[in-house]
């Protein structure tokens, strides 16, 4: 199964039953998976005009009550940004798929790369939740997608799948799962009467209930800022409540997010934090350090954002050299600096050619003790 089509089928498996989207290099498989399922199941497919309408499709989508995603890459990626800030302000759930490529602007349509970390955090304005996850194999494409629905529903906030070119384009065995037997997650519902709804209300770490548009309640969605229940407000009282319940909602389930793996950390004297294609290459290069004597161990996040600050931590705490392969100038590897806070000497090992990383070049790395 290819990686992009393991997504497609991840997020029907999910519940997904609404894709809005436009063809973009190297994700338009996605779509077309879509474009041919959908119908069977009693879904919905449009192909927009543009990847901005796009995104505000599958809002609009969302909003009625329906499981929706849409997938991208790097330039339309950009473009979802304003409404990407809208899913967050309004708390409206959605899955959305970037499948990096080279860039700048419109770069290298068809060269893997992973320059999109940051923007998947910082992209839209203002302090908003952010969740990304990000797959190494077209098994954890499927079952990521899974999670990512589910984290959208269960949180209220939009999702990115952080993937690459060579995972969304590369074939490998699949083991699929029973969908009927994957526990799906719903986005919360109102208990009480019409009168006591408040969409917009709890305090920080609360997710409020969801009505969808046709259930009977009042539903006043807005991207300004707003009171409990939707209508705009300037009161500064309400703008810090707001602002830090949505942050709040995200950060205070952080161990319910948040996901990592460990390889031979136990006595590594050396470790690579690497993530998405970039650690494939990495785990080989840690066999053959292995083979060499070498005490290497690995830490691969799948959970982007929020950092995994915990992984990083530990490994600083015992102050163990860390080698951060990423295809880009240096985005993660910022953020394990920034936890290391100096106790860990940390290594960037870069590239941006459009170019996978050899293990040769990841063993040469930890050869040469940075």
């Amino acid at each position: 199964m290819q990686g992009n089509e393991a997504c497609a089928q991840g997020a029907v498996d999910a519940g997904v039953r609404f894709f809005a989207g436009y063809p973009i290099t190297p994700s338009t498989e996605i779509a077309e998976w879509m474009a041919r399922r959908m119908p069977t199941l009693g879904g919905k497919f449009i192909q927009m005009e543009d990847e901005i309408a796009s995104i505000a499709a599958i809002i609009g989508a969302s909003l009625t009550g329906a499981k929706s995603m849409t997938a991208t890459s790097g330039p339309g990626f950009s473009l979802m940004q304003e409404n990407i800030g809208y899913a967050c302000m309004t708390e409206v759930p959605c899955l959305i798929v970037n499948v990096q490529r080279g860039g700048p602007s419109t770069g290298r349509p068809t060269a893997p790369a992973q320059g999109d970390v940051m923007q998947a955090r910082w992209g839209t304005h203002g302090d908003h939740p952010v969740i990304a996850l990000c797959p190494w194999s077209v098994q954890e494409t499927y079952s990521l997608t899974v999670k990512a629905v589910n984290l959208a529903e269960k949180f209220r906030t939009p999702v990115i799948l952080l993937m690459d070119e060579i995972i969304a384009h590369l074939r490998e065995d699949v083991k699929m799962p029973d969908p009927r037997k994957l526990i799906l997650e719903e986005r919360p519902r109102p208990e009480g009467g019409r009168e006591s709804y408040r969409p917009f209300g709890g305090s920080a770490g609360q997710i409020p209930p969801m009505a969808d548009f046709g259930m009977g309640y009042q539903c006043n969605f807005t991207g300004l800022v707003h009171n409990e229940v939707g209508n705009p407000s300037n009161d500064p009282g309400v703008t810090d409540r707001l602002i830090r319940r949505l942050t709040g909602k995200v950060e205070s389930h952080r161990k319910k997010i948040i996901h990592w793996e460990e390889t031979l950390m136990e006595d590594a004297e050396i470790a690579i934090f690497s993530y998405g294609c970039s650690a494939r290459s990495a785990a080989s290069a840690l066999k053959a350090a292995r083979s060499k004597g070498m005490k290497v161990g690995m830490i691969r996040p799948t959970t982007l954002w929020p950092f995994p600050e915990e992984a990083v931590e530990a490994a600083a705490s015992r102050e163990i050299p860390i080698l951060v392969p990423e295809m880009n100038l240096g985005q993660m590897a910022l953020e394990v600096q920034r936890v290391a806070a100096g106790r860990s000497k940390v290594h960037l090992l870069s590239r941006v050619d459009g170019e996978l990383f050899t293990p040769a070049e990841i063993l040469s790395a930890l050869k040469g003790g940075f």
